[in-house]
């Protein structure tokens, strides 16, 4: 602890541990803090016994659950899409090396009371029984614009200006019903609300194209899934980060933060022990006077002996109820997967429901999402406050992440991960793959031989 560091890092969320392994590999001392004894912090994975210690006050699992090694039970679900940031960003760094992946089976959407498959390809759209006739004409139309689209060709444009124009708009443009509009705003381009409809198209074109090439590469479903659960993911970071220096303590409170007489952080102190450092990077937590709550997330993780009705008995889904369908302002998010994935026992699934709060009774606005998982064996709930920093850290060099939300993949996290890498550095961020582990061997052995 006794030394100085040039960058000090509080808590192991996803965001802050990308962040230290990527500044750990440009060379930054980087000092890794956590007051858990696991790594994760509010996006960890937790055992049977972690599960009970945190919702039932320490009460023990029922046996007949299994073993507690069997359990890697996610706090917060998302699933990352084939082609997002976040898998370049694991690519460039060589963090897939202690990480495997499976693909999430099916993507589907709850409308007109009913389960159906989201599309994967323009083959089902037409055939999808979530459109009428001469609205699957018009969707083919428009999904073959979205493929084809140039910007430096004008001839695919349409007449259409994604910058300019609204995406209400290009839909109309298109003869797009309502109904469509909230499956290809909800269902593909995976936002939370309507809001998107009022923006520039270009945001939603580009989401868009994100869902249908990581469909693209896999097949059946956008999504993939770590092995044993998304508490992989920061370790993996973690692991990054101490190859090339990094330093981390689990199971250590943070006393206080140090500030010098201008106001700028200077460091930490963890009991008797101090630490130095010109910047601090941390989740919420750790700095309660210097965020501001905009929300809140509830979420539910449920335990059943059997697959979600209705989806084909598959063993991992994504399900997605639009606002609209149970009249709400945020759409209801249904994240399964199961034993094949290593994160709870044979013959169990694990099913995570999830919203924004928008009244005072959280449990009671899941309910649609509860309602189609069939039998629950057993259900733990969960409310979060949705926090952001007040200031972007430039003054008093504290650079804090924001709360994770209620959406189903990793965008929003890849986008405050680029905003904090900026803020600290000063520079955008530029994945720059790093060499193999057998590339590094093989030039120290060149090296060893000349």
């Amino acid at each position: 602890m006794e030394e100085n560091y040039d960058v000090i890092v509080l808590g192991t969320g996803l965001t802050e541990c990308v962040l230290s392994g990527l500044l750990s590999v440009e060379g930054k001392k980087v000092l890794h803090i956590d007051r858990n004894d696991y790594y994760g912090g509010e996006s960890a994975s937790l055992n049977l016994t972690q599960l009970y210690r945190r919702f039932r006050s320490g009460a023990d699992a029922p046996e007949s659950f299994g073993r507690d090694r069997d359990y890697n039970v996610d706090l917060i679900p998302k699933f990352m899409m084939a082609n997002e940031e976040l898998v370049r960003v694991l690519t460039h760094t060589d963090v897939t090396r202690y990480l495997e992946f499976k693909q999430i089976d099916g993507s589907f959407v709850y409308r007109d009371g009913r389960i159906s498959k989201v599309p994967a390809n323009e083959m089902e759209a037409v055939t999808s029984p979530l459109i009428g006739l001469f609205e699957k004409r018009r969707l083919k139309k428009f999904l073959e614009f979205i493929q084809n689209w140039k910007d430096d060709d004008a001839s695919t444009h349409n007449g259409v200006d994604l910058d300019r124009m609204q995406m209400i708009e290009v839909f109309k443009k298109f003869g797009l019903e309502t109904g469509t509009q909230d499956f290809l705003g909800h269902a593909m381009a995976l936002y939370t609300d309507d809001e998107f409809l009022h923006r520039p198209a270009r945001e939603t074109y580009d989401r868009l194209i994100l869902y249908v090439s990581s469909v693209a590469r896999y097949g059946k479903s956008p999504y993939i899934y770590p092995l044993y659960g998304l508490g992989e993911l920061p370790q993996g970071f973690a692991r990054l980060s101490a190859i090339y220096g990094g330093t981390y303590m689990l199971d250590k409170p943070v006393s206080e933060i140090l500030y010098d007489d201008e106001g700028k952080f200077k460091g930490i102190r963890s009991g008797d022990e101090k630490a130095y450092a010109k910047q601090v990077i941390g989740d919420p937590s750790y700095f309660p006077g210097k965020v501001k709550t905009v929300g809140r997330v509830v979420r539910a993780i449920c335990l059943l002996q059997h697959p979600i009705p209705n989806t084909g008995d598959i063993n991992s889904v994504q399900l997605i109820i639009p606002q609209k369908q149970v009249n709400r302002k945020n759409d209801i998010y249904i994240a399964c997967v199961s034993a094949s994935h290593n994160v709870c026992a044979k013959d169990y699934y694990l099913a995570i429901v999830s919203t924004i709060v928008e009244t005072e009774i959280p449990e009671k606005e899941i309910l649609p999402g509860l309602q189609l998982l069939g039998p629950i064996t057993e259900k733990f709930v969960s409310v979060s406050d949705i926090n952001v920093p007040l200031e972007d850290g430039t003054k008093d060099q504290v650079f804090i992440s924001k709360s994770y939300d209620a959406s189903s993949h990793f965008v929003s996290i890849m986008e405050d991960i680029r905003d904090i890498y900026k803020r600290v550095t000063g520079d955008e961020l530029v994945l720059k793959r790093r060499p193999r582990q057998e590339e590094e061997q093989a030039s120290m052995a060149a090296g060893q031989v000349s």
